[in-house]
């Protein structure tokens, strides 16, 4: 006997679609201040944040950290590594392995990115009244301890607590 999942509550479903409008909106806005000669895509973008968290580690790790088979984060890694991004260096604990590292560029990279996202999130917020931003950023602290509690919960691909990337 298989039990139907918990009816959601609207409030929550109407918080989810407003989330998934405003998403799409900074998607959008964040894209239009975008360097298109320079600019990765959102999968590589993951890989660039999982090295900022994990700077180091192999080719193997890193899919698992994506969720993605190495293959796949061998050909991600190819065109970051062709755009100064990454670097792939011996392992200094075996032979075998390769090392992937953010290159100083690709710290810039991540950098600008951040800054650039921040003005257009600020440009936004400033013109909010105090008391929507206020209740803005407590909204955004309990939404972010729910994703990381939820995360917790989850097993990784290689047994171990997931982690958002």
């Amino acid at each position: 006997m298989s039990t139907s999942p918990a009816p959601r509550s609207r409030r929550a479903t109407d918080a989810a679609r407003a989330a998934c409008d405003v998403i799409e909106m900074l998607e959008i806005l964040w894209e239009r201040g975008r360097d298109t000669a320079s600019a990765v895509s959102a999968s590589q973008l993951r890989v660039l944040y999982s090295l900022e968290r994990a700077d180091g580690i192999n080719l193997r790790t890193l899919g698992d950290v994506l969720g993605s088979a190495p293959s796949s984060v061998s050909r991600l890694c190819d065109r970051l590594e062709a755009m100064g991004l990454v670097e792939r260096t011996p392992s200094p604990v075996s032979r075998r392995e390769l090392t992937i590292r953010l290159t100083g560029h690709g710290r810039a990279y991540i950098s600008a990115l951040r800054s650039q996202r921040e003005e257009v999130l600020l440009a936004a917020i400033e013109a909010m009244d105090p008391t929507s931003r206020a209740a803005l950023l407590e909204g955004l602290h309990g939404f972010r301890q729910a994703v990381v509690a939820d995360a917790a919960r989850e097993p990784g691909p290689d047994g171990d607590s997931a982690r958002p990337a």
